[in-house]
Formats: C-alpha cells, structure tokens, sequence
C-alpha cells in the first residue's frame, strides 16, 4: 500500500487537456432491501457460466485473472497475457475491473489497479485511479482510502474522484467525513452526482433516520443536481417497503410532474407493490409499464414479472416469461426458485414440481431457499405428505431449516387440519434467530398472514394476536384486508372490542365496508 503511494508521489505527469467525463461510480450493491434495483447481470455466477460464448470466441485478460488460484498473484495472469501477444489495454483493465466487482473478488480487483499503476501499461487517468481509490478502502479501510486520495496527481483530483471517495465513505458508513467532502467540492465548483445523493438516501431509509430525506432531497435542489429517475425509484422502494401505498404513488405523480420518465425499475416497484397490497386491477395496469419500459432482457425484470404473473394468475404470461428465462445464456437458481412459488400460487401444482426437478438435476441442491421453494407450494395446499418428504430432503444437502422452513411447514399442518403439529412446529421456528430481512420479506408475510387466517376461522384469538403482532411490526397491517382478517378472528371467537377500529385507524389502515360490517356483527357479543 505505502509503495503505491510512493509511485504515484515520484510519478507526478504533466497536466493534459482532461477528457470530460460524466461522473461515475462503481455500481456497489445496494442493501438487500434495495437489490432488485439493480438492472445489471448476476452478483453471482458460479464457474461454468464465467466462460460466456464471447469470451470463447477472443481472449479474455478478466476471465484469466478470475481463473487464477488462490495465493496466485495477478502477475501470473499479465505475464501469459502478455506472453501469448496481447498489449494490456484500457478497455481490457476496465472488463476486469467492472467483472471481479459484480463477483465480489474486491480484493483481486485492487491487485489489478496497483499493477496497473505500478507498470503503467498505459497513462493512468483519473478513472485508473478512481478504481484504485475504491478497492484501497474496500479492502484498507477510510484512512488509507485517504492517505491514497491526498497522493494521487492533482490533474486527476477532480469530480470523479472526490464522487467516489464519498461514495466510498458512504459504504462505511462515514457520513460525516462524506459531507466534509461533499462541502470541498463545493468549494472547489464541482458538480455533486445524484449517485452520492441516493448513496445518503438509502443510508437514512430505516424509520428511524427516514425524516432526514426530505433535507437531504432539499440540499440536492440546491446544489442544482439534476433530476433522475433512480433517485425516485429508490424514495418509492423506501415507500414501498413499509406498505404505504398512498406515500409510493405520491412519489410516482411527483416524477411524471418533473417530467421525469418512469423505467421499468419505477414499473416494477409500482406494481409489485399494489399485488402485495391486493389490488390487482391496478396492478395489471401497470405490468402493461414494465413490459413496454423493458430495454433488452434484463434478468431482473423477468424476476420481478414472473412474481407479478403468480399474483395476477396469468398462467400465459407466466410461461411465456419463463421461456424467455431459459433462452438467457445463464439461468440463475433464484429464478427457478420464483418460477416456482409462481406457477405453485396460480394453483399449477404439477408445474411446480416440474421445474423442481428440472433445477434439481440442472443447478443441483445447496441452498434452503431451493428446497423453501417447493415446500412453500406444497404446504400452501395442505399436501403435507410430500412437504414432510421435502423437509426430510433438507439434510442430505447439506441444508438446514430455517425459521419460514417452519413457518411454512406450520401452514401446512393447519391446512390439514393437524392443529397441535402445527402449533409445535411454530414453537420451533420462533426458537431460530431470524433477519429484519426476512421477517418484512413478503413470502415470510404472507405465510404468516396465511396462519392467522386459519386462527382468524377458528376464533382462535390468541394465537391470532400474537403472530398479528409480527405484521404490525412489519408495517403489513397498513393493508386493510389484514386488519380485517384480526377483526374475523374476534368475530368467530364472539368476542366484542371497541378498541379494534381505533387499533386499526392508529396502525395506517383505512376501514372499508367489510369492516364495518364485520365491527357491526362483532355488538351483537358486546356485553
């Protein structure tokens, strides 16, 4: 680390006519909350899909340097490179760069750029020594992240440069050194990128920071940031993730106002969340978005439309997007798992289990969500007997399960009528740690949703309240339908509670005429 800053100490070039270029930062990955934003290929591909058909058809210096062992130093890789005849271009270095990152090898990628800035294949410029910026405090941390950012040539400590370095102060959570750079640019006029703006947005989403962001969006008008569309999708992820529709379509209408024009990430947000909501007219409104806003096949918007045509059951469109899926170079397990829960929702049981099998013998078994996948149509049907065989599947994978395994398996249990199974299974689930993540996750919400349900039908009221306790908290009882579904369970235990309809106007759920039916229906048990 110190010898790269004594390179570019003893390496001061003369200042060159500087391209201009259109601020860049390197596409980290948002949290999990804010993933499926991304439009770009898989964090993830296991080896056999690394060697695409275009690196078969021409040398690849990346797909050399992934290759390489551990221990095994990138030199390797230039030194055979280099051996077969090839130059070490820019372009060559910025493929490799942008590849290890998507592949989480951050580590191999600053090894890259010190050779890079240590050999000097060609003139560094300012986006060389962004990357080298970016992986020094991935892998170093902020101090020498800063340490390097005071050595680099003062020709290339410009907008690009101190962009990324916020960022990177960002993903460690350093807001306040962030700032301090965000006030240096100022000072010396350069224009702020909307990517630091979303960076400190999706740091302040959590409820708690949430009343920041209209601050925030503020000090972006005044440092005249230009309005873009990532910045809307991200405010209506925030929205989108605490159930609070009426907040999402606000910021919607905001962005057509601004003349901001929705992609298909906007569509995608706008309509999975109205079919979580249950409105699905709407919903298959705006899937006419997502389909007419697609720019290629992107893996993620397949996702997210596979999802959307199990909760519209539109069993055409389903396998039509499937089909699509298989023609990509790569299919990912993930999406055999949401084709899945899709075709399992829209009641195609045997479908389901088709393409079990098929990712079974393709993919092969090594994560619960895989076997999550099937045991979550199964259970949902009640078909406990194949459940239990997938349940007992988990162990010679290597698997174990998980707290929505149990949650899953409880449903199913209830759906066949085993009551004490199923509170027994529960019990176990609720004794594994389980995520913020997972417990706001949608399948966790719905499953439980599910289970209180059945209580609702049974009058079981205490049983009702307590696992009604885990949607509140998730914000879900914004829905009405939930609220409605605790209001059933007091009904058929006969029991009257005035408080119910205050709970549920406090808890940011409107009441709607089965509400109110269902309150007038509840006095006649009033005592």
């Amino acid at each position: 680390m110190q010898s790269i800053a004594l390179v570019l100490q003893r390496r001061l070039i003369q200042s060159i006519r500087r391209t201009v270029l259109v601020p860049h930062s390197p596409d980290r990955k948002p949290p999990s909350t804010f993933a499926f934003l991304c439009t770009q290929a898989p964090g993830y591909l296991p080896d056999g899909a690394l060697e695409s058909k275009q690196e078969k058809s021409r040398p690849c210096l990346s797909y050399r340097i992934e290759k390489l062992s551990k221990g095994e130093g990138v030199l390797s890789a230039f030194q055979s490179w280099m051996k077969d005849g090839f130059p070490v271009h820019r372009g060559d270095i910025f493929h490799a760069i942008n590849r290890l990152r998507k592949l989480k090898m951050n580590k191999r990628a600053l090894e890259v750029m010190e050779w890079v800035i240590r050999e000097r294949p060609y003139r560094p410029k300012e986006l060389d020594y962004s990357y080298l910026l970016e992986f020094t405090t991935k892998i170093h941390g902020i101090s020498q992240g800063e340490k390097l950012f005071s050595c680099v040539p003062s020709e290339f400590r410009n907008e690009l440069l101190y962009t990324n370095q916020v960022i990177a102060c960002l993903d460690k959570g350093a807001i306040t050194l962030s700032l301090a750079y965000m006030k240096k640019m100022r000072e010396l006029n350069h224009a702020i990128s909307h990517l630091v703006f979303n960076r400190l947005i999706i740091l302040h989403s959590s409820p708690r920071r949430k009343k920041f962001i209209p601050k925030i969006l503020t000090q972006m008008k005044a440092d005249k940031v230009p309005q873009h569309v990532s910045t809307y999708n991200i405010l209506m992820k925030i929205e989108a993730n605490e159930h609070n529709i009426e907040g999402l379509m606000k910021v919607f209408s905001d962005m057509k106002r601004v003349k901001v024009e929705p992609n298909e990430i906007s569509y995608c947000i706008v309509t999975t969340a109205h079919a979580v909501a249950r409105l699905y007219t709407v919903a298959e409104a705006y899937v006419e978005g997502v389909e007419k806003s697609m720019t290629g096949n992107n893996w993620s918007t397949l996702d997210v439309l596979i999802m959307l045509y199990g909760y519209l059951g539109k069993e055409k469109g389903l396998e039509k997007t499937w089909q699509v899926v298989q023609d990509l170079p790569y299919v990912r397990s993930k999406s055999y798992v949401l084709a899945i829960e899709a075709f399992g929702r829209i009641g195609k049981l045997d479908r389901a289990e088709k393409l079990w099998l098929e990712m079974k013998s393709r993919k092969g078994l090594y994560t619960t969500e895989q076997l999550n996948s099937i045991l979550s149509v199964y259970c949902k049907y009640g078909v406990v007997k194949k459940a239990s065989g997938i349940y007992r599947e988990l162990g010679k994978h290597g698997c174990k399960p998980n707290a929505i395994t149990y949650r899953h398996l409880a449903l199913g249990c209830l759906k066949a009528g085993m009551v004490e199974e199923a509170l027994k299974t529960l019990e176990m689930g609720m004794d594994l740690t389980t995520s913020n993540v997972v417990r706001n996750s949608t399948p966790w919400l719905e499953t439980t949703l599910s289970i209180v349900e059945i209580f609702a039908e049974r009058g079981d009221v205490v049983n009702a309240e307590k696992l009604f306790d885990e949607l509140k908290k998730a914000k879900y009882s914004r829905h009405t339908f939930v609220y409605n579904t605790l209001i059933k369970a007091y009904v058929k235990a006969k029991i009257y509670d005035s408080n119910l309809l205050n709970r549920m106007i406090l808890g940011g759920a409107r009441p709607d005429a089965e509400t109110y039916s269902l309150m007038k229906l509840a006095e006649q048990y009033r005592n």
